[in-house]
């Protein structure tokens, strides 16, 4: 439409604030020439109806997204205003907290924000909301004063998730590893990981759940531990998680490039680590976990090759012995970690 009104003044119309989640940004990566006259959002009317100070709001929108997104902001305390997808939304809402274990959560449905048929429903519970109730307006937001019930999980907002909270057949990098080892891959908002060798696929899903604009795609050969990837991306709350069933390296070719990459299993496949290391921009970094002497080796030859840092990770726990309490080791954890340098030491290999 642009290209065919070129050259003339076109006026677009739009509810609210047309940068919030608005037409506003798909204008403006058409063209430059565009001037925005914005009117207050919904958020700012649900705000404003509420009493809620927008700095101390989480905003979440399901228009076009899964609800299980949502799961990914729930922390005791917190204070959600859901941006909804239609008028079922709020019961789709109410249905998420309660499978969630944040059942005694309170909900206000907020309609038609601004309009003579704005209306505000009654405060009530996620565990008292049926799906019985009739459905209300379309255009309405979802407010959610976030309450856990008592012995559900805690889930953090950093790195280093119980165990707990993935399903799983063994193949878990324990929490501890884990916070160490996304510490070391270093997400920042916007950036694509590629975790090779999911296993349960916690890495990838604790990198997104990092900042919603994280990115992540998860190699696994393994068809049943892909669908369980994908169960547990949907539960904490990334259902963006890209998953990828094949093996790597040859797997990894037509994948987007990417700004990290983790490797937690198939280290001794022929040319895994070449292949990662040659994917990966300048300030890419690469991390390579293996219990096996036979991957540590290969990883002592790339931080020759490299540099990095190599380290060993040791995890004890303690367990009764008898009467008393001892130390039980767990498997230590060798682990490479490198950052792609501007510019390469003379003779070494890139």
């Amino acid at each position: 439409m642009l290209a065919a009104h070129a050259g003339r003044h076109i006026a677009v119309l739009a509810s609210g604030d047309p940068m919030f989640y608005g037409i506003g940004r798909a204008l403006a990566e058409e063209t430059d020439a565009l001037r925005v006259l914005p009117h207050p959002s919904s958020v700012s009317y649900a705000a404003g109806r509420l009493g809620w100070p927008l700095e101390d709001i989480d905003v979440v929108t399901l228009v076009g997204r899964p609800t299980a997104r949502l799961a990914a902001a729930l922390h005791h305390g917190r204070r959600l205003l859901v941006l909804s997808a239609d008028a079922t939304t709020p019961a789709e809402v109410a249905a998420l907290l309660r499978e969630r274990g944040f059942g005694p959560s309170l909900m206000r449905v907020l309609e038609q924000l601004g309009g003579h048929r704005e209306r505000t429903s009654a405060r009530t519970t996620a565990d008292e909301w049926t799906r019985t109730q009739q459905p209300g307006d379309p255009l309405n937001i979802v407010a959610v004063e976030c309450r856990r019930a008592p012995r559900t999980l805690r889930l953090g907002a950093v790195p280093g998730l119980p165990d707990e909270a993935y399903e799983h057949d063994g193949q878990l990098t324990k929490k501890h590893v884990r916070a160490a080892t996304l510490g070391a891959l270093a997400p920042a908002p916007g950036e694509l990981l590629w975790d090779v060798g999911g296993g349960s696929g916690s890495i990838a899903v604790e990198w997104m759940r990092t900042h919603p604009s994280c990115r992540a795609v998860t190699v696994e050969r393994d068809p049943a531990r892909a669908e369980r990837i994908l169960r547990n991306a949907e539960r904490l709350g990334v259902p963006g998680l890209s998953v990828v069933t094949g093996d790597a390296p040859a797997a990894l070719t037509e994948l987007p490039a990417p700004d990290a990459v983790f490797v937690g299993g198939g280290l001794t496949a022929p040319g895994l680590l070449d292949t990662c290391w040659a994917a990966l921009p300048v300030g890419g970094r690469l991390v390579a976990n293996t219990v096996t002497l036979e991957s540590e080796a290969l990883l002592a030859d790339a931080y020759r090759r490299h540099g990095g840092e190599l380290v060993r990770l040791a995890v004890a726990h303690a367990v009764p012995v008898g009467g008393f309490t001892g130390w039980r080791q767990a498997m230590p954890v060798t682990q490479w970690s490198v950052q792609k340098p501007l510019d390469p030491t003379p003779g070494a290999d890139r």
